[in-house]
């Protein structure tokens, strides 16, 4: 198939790899200069793109010809500006995409569009999304633009805390006080089932559709990070005792159901 990523970041750019070892031609984008030419050893056919609420700087629309799957897998950038307008972003992307050869969308979204309270509520595929944080908020509005227009099918995969070899949140919050949410329990999963997750729904057509992606172990965090901290040889993290903990469990049932899909790397 011609398939096209919008973002080849850290799980982009090896996501395109593997869909080019399976015998796909893949187009990429970065917002980079300099990385058109690593996308381009990779034998990926590259494409400077950024999407703005004003408009998509880029050649979008020889982006999305000739492609018949168009994954979107850019961070909403809510973080670090809370004024970020993501939602914005995809009303852009919507004007070029409707009238392109794209059939099928893959969104790559996240599970902070489920809120975290106390008593850790379970989240399953067919629970409405109920985040009220800014990024949640614009998530959310991404994936209802996408999944109501009728020019494709949408499907949206909402992953947890991704881990990589070179990507783990322990690193960031070794030596760190005052962590709030200690009896939370975790929702991660790894990068390599995060890439053969999306071959499948590929393979499957499993379009039209919410999958919810998550390791099926939920382990509490102060516990979960206190132990990778030290397998790590990393000072461990200290945590705020006296809050009440706030936190969520993410079902992850459609994969197994619709994919038939079983999670081989533990987090």
């Amino acid at each position: 198939m011609n398939i096209s990523i919008l973002g080849c970041g850290w799980l982009g750019l090896p996501l395109a790899k593997a869909l080019i070892n399976k015998g796909h031609t893949v187009k990429g984008s970065t917002t980079r200069r300099e990385k058109v030419i690593d996308l381009q050893e990779e034998q990926i056919l590259p494409y400077q793109i950024e999407l703005f609420p004003e408009g998509i700087q880029g050649d979008i629309d020889a982006f999305l010809s000739k492609s018949e799957i168009l994954i979107v897998d850019i961070p909403p950038g809510v973080r670090r500006d809370p004024e970020t307008d993501f939602s914005g972003k995809i009303k852009e992307l919507l004007k070029h995409l409707t009238k392109s050869s794209i059939k099928n969308v893959l969104f790559v979204s996240s599970t902070s569009v489920y809120k975290d309270t106390e008593g850790f509520p379970v989240y399953l595929e067919s629970s409405p999304p109920n985040g009220n944080s800014p990024a949640a908020v614009e998530i959310i509005a991404a994936e209802k633009l996408l999944t109501e227009n009728s020019n494709f099918r949408t499907t949206i995969v909402r992953f947890g805390g991704l881990l990589g070899a070179d990507r783990h949140p322990v690193n960031m919050l070794s030596g760190r006080t005052g962590i709030k949410n200690p009896k939370a329990p975790v929702n991660l999963l790894q990068q390599e089932d995060c890439i053969e997750m999306i071959q499948k729904i590929i393979e499957r057509e499993a379009w039209g559709t919410v999958f919810n992606a998550v390791f099926p172990e939920h382990p509490e965090k102060e516990s979960y990070y206190s132990e990778k901290a030290t397998q790590n040889l990393l000072p461990e993290p200290e945590y705020d005792q006296k809050s009440a903990s706030k936190g969520k469990i993410i079902a992850s049932e459609r994969l197994e159901e619709v994919l038939r899909f079983e999670f081989k790397h533990k987090i």
